[in-house]
């Protein structure tokens, strides 16, 4: 399940930390992404969460037509959401981690308006969303949602 993987991009030089290579790619032009703040965010949620595999974590950012499609595809939902996140990593490989993290840049705009913070700031919460879900947080429950808006407001308020 490679939901972007395999899309030609431009690769923004990736960061490598602790063995964690971090890729970002643009596939929409409305809205302006700051890759370094993304992988900063990214590079202090692995740190603080110790993890310890090496591997690599691709960033997409998209426009609301292509997450809408992949949230169909992957989840069976009929529309756009905010962040999409993939745990891609071999079961045979468990030091090796490999993840996808798909984030709408439209919804980033609209959430904004909503919520009355910054586009950036949605970016880069959904980016430590998409972190927490592939480090194993849920928030299926109530009690594992509290979790995660409480490490959510941790790492982007930092």
């Amino acid at each position: 399940m490679n939901p972007v993987r395999n899309t030609m991009y431009t690769n923004v030089n990736p960061v490598v930390s602790n063995g964690v290579k971090i890729i970002i790619k643009n596939f929409q032009k409305k809205i302006p992404i700051n890759p370094t703040r993304i992988k900063k965010t990214i590079l202090r949620v692995l740190s603080s969460q110790n993890q310890a595999r090496s591997g690599e974590i691709t960033i997409s950012f998209v426009n609301e037509g292509k997450i809408k499609e992949l949230n169909k595809k992957y989840l069976g939902k009929d529309s756009p959401t905010d962040v999409l996140a993939f745990d891609i990593s071999e079961p045979d490989k468990p030091n090796r981690l490999l993840a996808d993290i798909i984030i709408c840049a439209e919804e980033a705009l609209k959430n904004a308006k909503i919520f009355k913070t910054t586009v950036p700031y949605e970016l880069n919460l959904y980016a430590v969303h998409g972190i927490l879900h592939i480090l194993g947080f849920n928030d299926h429950t109530q009690k594992q949602a509290q979790l995660m808006r409480k490490l959510e407001r941790k790492y982007v308020n930092t």
